[in-house]
């Protein structure tokens, strides 16, 4: 059974992109063609619909999904216990994490990871809430570095670490220089607000505490909206993970009363039981607890 078509048929389905779908697997858009054209003659039917907008899955394909993404999970679970029972893990991981984690997190975890487990391959999905959510009830990813997800299916909770949520102020802002910042002050501030009704951070503490914004701008990307408030154009907040290495006329100020995240791992149902994923989780663990000691 040749997996690769498979694991290119999920890659399209949940990308909607050959294009994307191959630059996540490492192949070129030629590649996934003619694999996806070799699996639909192998069929018997087509398994997507072609158009100007990109690809979606044809009625069948949508039949198949559930199928062949089991089908895929079967054949990677076997290839790593062959692997386990001569010595050596592998395995491939696909990982669904904030933009945050990928940037701030991720880069000194997989380079530590990749030189003891050259044989495991990450594949990183990035997101907000609403995406990995999204992608643990489809069930295409078998783990995510995220705060706590809202989803149709079940999941284990694996908590990591606590991370505070600051406000940000532009440095000439007459609150700058204060200890904490009162939260619903907030309210009266012009406020930009980074990727609105995706059940972001901002949005959880923003129904949480009841706020009104008055909302001036909206951003698709936090590093935008850093530099927004940077600019002069009003405060914003956010983890105090996501700014950890950027730089500019920002000021963090705690909240008052001061607000957490928890940020963990996040495992569907079943996904736990694989030797790469378990020895990844134990890697990030590791490497988590050597930053909180330094």
């Amino acid at each position: 059974m040749d997996l690769n078509k498979y694991e290119a048929f999920l890659s399209v389905a949940d990308s909607g992109s050959f294009t994307a779908a191959g630059r996540i697997l490492g192949y070129s858009q030629s590649g996934i063609t003619r694999m996806i054209a070799s699996l639909e003659q192998e069929l018997g039917f087509s398994l997507f619909i072609r158009s100007k907008k990109g690809v979606e899955l044809s009625e069948n394909g949508k039949l198949m999904m559930p199928v062949i993404r089991n089908v895929v999970k079967a054949g990677r679970s076997a290839q790593e216990l062959g692997a386990q029972i001569r010595g050596v893990i592998t395995g491939t991981i696909a990982l669904g994490c904030y933009f945050s984690v990928s940037a701030i997190l991720l880069p000194d975890i997989l380079k530590s990871f990749e030189t003891q487990y050259p044989g495991i391959q990450i594949r990183i999905h990035e997101g907000g809430t609403s995406d990995i959510a999204r992608w643990l009830d489809q069930g295409s990813i078998e783990m995510a570095i995220c705060a706590r997800p809202k989803t149709e299916s079940e999941y284990k909770w694996i908590p990591l670490m606590q991370d505070e949520m600051v406000v940000w102020l532009p440095k000439n802002h007459p609150k700058a220089s204060l200890k904490a910042f009162p939260v619903h002050d907030m309210e009266k501030e012009p406020f930009i607000h980074t990727s609105p009704d995706r059940d972001t951070d901002q949005d959880r503490i923003i129904a949480k505490e009841g706020l009104h914004m008055n909302e001036k701008y909206t951003t698709q990307d936090g590093f935008t909206t850093w530099n927004m408030v940077a600019a002069g154009l009003g405060i914003s907040f956010n983890q105090t993970l996501i700014s950890r290495k950027w730089q500019g006329d920002v000021v963090l100020v705690p909240m008052k009363p001061r607000q957490y995240i928890e940020m963990g791992i996040a495992l569907p149902e079943g996904s736990g039981n694989s030797p790469a994923v378990k020895v990844f989780i134990r890697h990030i663990k590791e490497c988590l607890d050597k930053q909180e000691n330094k």
